[in-house]
This record gives structure tokens, C-alpha cells and sequence, in this order.
């Protein structure tokens, strides 16, 4: 089943392919297309991948890219956000708009400082207690997902 994406969700250097899998599963229940951008921290055949995914990764809308450069000349005209614990906004000061793309960092270190610094202004963040260190990758990626449906970014089909 293909569809017209909504949404771009894009995983910058992901480590841990259950959390991988069950963003893909997020995206093909709200109909936005993953990005992964390399280094993997896993192959894209990996059992635990697939397990988390279940029986919706045939049907998830993806494509891997070998940097961020080659992501940015894929998607040269949409609007990225950025998301940090250390961003100054948070994910609901904003009105998300259909072909966003959201970006989200790998599990250990998160996105890099570069990157965050280049695009300042598109920064944001999930609250959380400052004793938290940071939330699962699946869960921040499932939070922002559902706010820009509940703001009316309509899903496919």
C-alpha cells in the first residue's frame, strides 16, 4: 500500500533498530514517510528492526540517505524542524503544516551541535524535568506525530 506522504520524519543516525522499527510503525499509522540518515546502527534487513515493526514495515514509506547533505538536496524546499532538549521553543509553539520534516537525533548524543547551530530557529524541544536526561526516541517522534494531526495535519487515505 503506498500513499501520498503528509509528514517527513527523519532519524538522524539511529543506533537501536527497535526504536527504528517502532517509528516506522508510527509513520505508516499516520502516513509520513521515514528518512534514515547514515551511519546505521544496524542493518536495514535486521531481525529486531522488523520485530518491532511488525507486519507495517512492508508497507512503511522509506528511503535511507548516505549524509545530511544528501537528505537536505532530497528535500531542498521543505520546512525542517529540529528536535533538542537543549532548544529554546517547544514542539507546541509551533504550527506544524503538511510536508514538514522533523528531524530527530540518534539516542546517545542526539543531533549535532552543527546542525542545531545552523538552524537555530528551528529548534525544539518535548518538555521534560531537567533531571531526565531524555525521552525514548520512539515515544518523542510518536508526541510531535500526533501534535500536528491534532493541529490538522491530515493524515493519507
Amino acid at each position: 500500500m503506498k500513499y501520498d506522504p503528509r509528514l517527513n520524519v527523519v532519524l538522524y543516525a539511529p543506533e537501536i533498530p527497535y526504536n527504528t522499527g517502532s517509528v516506522g510503525r508510527t509513520c505508516v499509522a499516520v502516513g509520513a514517510k521515514l528518512w534514515l540518515v547514515r551511519p546505521l546502527g544496524f542493518r536495514l534487513d535486521d531481525y529486531y528492526l522488523r520485530r518491532a515493526g511488525l507486519d507495517y514495515w512492508p508497507k512503511l514509506e522509506y528511503e535511507a540517505v548516505e549524509d545530511w547533505v544528501s537528505l537536505v538536496k532530497r528535500l531542498p524546499e521543505k520546512r525542517r524542524w529540529l528536535f533538542s532538549k537543549s532548544a529554546r521553543r517547544t514542539y507546541t509553539d509551533v504550527a506544524f503544516q503538511r510536508d514538514d520534516v522533523l528531524v530527530f537525533g540518534c539516542e546517545s548524543s542526539g543531533l549535532p551541535r552543527t546542525l542545531l547551530d545552523a538552524e537555530n530557529d528551528a529548534c525544539l524541544r518535548v518538555p521534560i524535568r531537567p533531571d531526565v536526561r531524555s525521552l525514548n526516541l520512539s515515544n518523542t517522534v510518536a508526541i510531535v506525530l500526533y501534535e500536528a494531526l491534532r493541529q490538522g495535519v491530515r493524515m493519507p487515505g
